[in-house]
């Protein structure tokens, strides 16, 4: 399995090229790296990206979010998400119930091709959780999400901090 590193470097397991650290944020970032371009290449045959998808999350449990808001919670400005938003409502998966204007907020609702299109995403998603755990002890997936989250959400309150 792993080396335990018994002079106090952090365990390591051999990888293909070569041996890999045991840093959590390391193997988190590669993690999310791999699983990011796998989802995303799945996504791509039905017109979506992650950032649209989460956009329709956001927006399915809130309708009437506005760019700005959506933008903020993506971590991108609401000028990108405004081109986001777009390319959904070019979709059909995204509706403006506002008219367009300068210093007008857009109210943005999920259409019904849209709650279609997020259900493939979260399909997708699903897919991509289990290959993530595939490779996890049954016993132990749980406890990992558990542990996710609660990293996740202390990350996220520090961020909101800032």
């Amino acid at each position: 399995m792993g080396d335990q590193g018994g002079d106090g470097a952090p365990p390591t397991r051999a990888g293909p090229e070569r041996s890999v650290p045991a840093s959590p944020a390391f193997l988190l970032i590669g993690l999310g790296r791999i699983v990011r371009d796998e989802v995303e290449a799945e996504l791509r045959p039905h017109g979506l990206t992650l950032r649209h998808l989460s956009a329709l999350g956001h927006l399915s449990r809130q309708p009437g979010l506005s760019y700005s808001k959506l933008g903020r919670r993506a971590g991108v400005t609401a000028q990108s998400m405004q081109a986001t938003l777009r390319q959904l409502e070019h979709l059909g998966a995204v509706e403006r119930r506002t008219l367009a204007g300068r210093g007008r907020t857009a109210e943005l609702h999920v259409t019904a091709a849209g709650a279609e299109l997020l259900g493939r995403g979260m399909d997708l998603m699903r897919t991509a959780d289990a290959r993530v755990l595939d490779g996890v002890p049954a016993g132990q997936r749980d406890a990992l999400t558990a542990l996710l989250l609660d990293a996740f959400v202390d990350a996220t309150r520090r961020q909101a901090r800032r």
